[in-house]
């Protein structure tokens, strides 16, 4: 089969043009020839229009925003609301909604691959350069029972369908489907992954004694939700952060760890940290040293305390509304009129 260019994709996908709105942008509607919605993210409005049908003004799936004049097709909207950055992970998520088979691979020397050390970061790179997204895949299922269900901007999520597991170093091997996401540096590079294997039939962690495990290089390094600017959240967990990220549309980044939060490293433009303590003992000791390290460094360190014992479990017992009325008050309010509106 030969390899798809992106012009086919988007002619693809246009030819469903209806059918790609209605599963990624479902915070809008059709009216008429058009899918209306307030920008390429999924933000509900009526300022960007997609059109639905080929006509003498242009083919189907082309897309303009009146509110600020931007324009494309269907495989930037996939990106946009998807949150993914190399055409690639595009590519291979439009393939995937349009239940294609995978491009054949570009011709090689034949050559034999070296295996990466256990544990490397050269080893994350690969599991994670062999896992595909997260959409339509078991990992959003696990994350919606969390009431994770704003999927926006995680693109340092992936799927994989048979990662490798091994209890310890004198039991064989086993494979659970897992979700992988990609540890990284201020600068983007992948030094890590951490990986929650998942049970394939029912919407929980594996039924195995370890189901969270990261490899890598972790220290300083996060799990990554956004870009980092002058305003951030950091925590510990991948899913207490994403559950924040429910009523607050704001980067954040997953530590992993309360150790590992308490050493994260900052960007040189942040100038407001908000830190997402767990409620227990490890979690006050990193809160206290994340302040501390953030007024050295001359950042203003706002301290965000859950109700329960950490964000997630605040989010599926309480509620996102009262998530977000647990919360409000505690950010700046400025950063309320920023970040909360746009994730209402």
């Amino acid at each position: 089969m030969a390899r798809e260019n992106p012009s086919d994709l988007a002619h693809r996908l246009g030819r469903q043009a209806e059918a790609v709105c209605r599963h990624y942008l479902a915070s809008g509607r059709r009216e008429g020839r058009y899918w209306l919605v307030g920008d390429a993210r999924n933000t509900p409005g009526r300022s960007m229009y997609v059109r639905l049908k080929d006509s003498p003004k242009g083919p189907a799936g082309k897309w303009t925003d009146a509110a600020t004049g931007e324009h494309g097709d269907l495989l930037d909207v996939i990106r946009e609301s998807c949150g993914l950055i190399d055409f690639k992970d595009v590519a291979d998520e439009a393939r995937t909604f349009l239940a294609m088979p995978p491009p054949e691979p570009e011709p090689r020397p034949h050559e034999r691959r070296t295996p990466a050390p256990v544990g490397s970061p050269e080893a994350a790179r690969r599991l994670i350069k062999m896992a595909q997204p997260i959409s339509g895949t078991i990992v959003t299922t696990y994350l919606h029972e969390r009431g994770i269900t704003d999927l926006r901007g995680t693109g340092s999520l992936h799927y994989h369908p048979r990662c490798y597991y091994r209890p310890d170093d004198y039991s064989p091997t086993e494979t659970w489907p897992a979700m992988i996401a990609a540890v990284t540096d201020l600068n983007g590079r992948i030094t890590g992954a951490h990986r929650t294997w998942l049970d394939p039939q029912r919407p929980d962690k594996a039924p195995i004694e370890t189901p969270r495990r990261a490899m890598g290089d972790l220290l300083g390094n996060a799990v990554r939700f956004g870009l980092g600017t002058e305003v951030m959240a950091a925590g510990e967990g991948i899913e207490t952060v994403l559950s924040l990220r429910q009523i607050a549309d704001m980067p954040m980044m997953a530590a992993l760890s309360a150790a590992h939060l308490a050493a994260c490293q900052f960007p040189d433009t942040l100038r407001r940290l908000y830190i997402a303590r767990d409620n227990d003992p490890a979690g006050d000791g990193a809160r206290d040293s994340l302040v501390e390290r953030a007024d050295a460094a001359g950042i203003e360190a706002v301290v965000l305390s859950p109700r329960l014992g950490d964000f997630n479990e605040d989010l599926r017992k309480l509620g996102r509304d009262a998530l977000g009325a647990l919360v409000r008050p505690q950010f700046v309010p400025q950063d309320v009129a920023r970040f909360m509106t746009l994730a209402a």
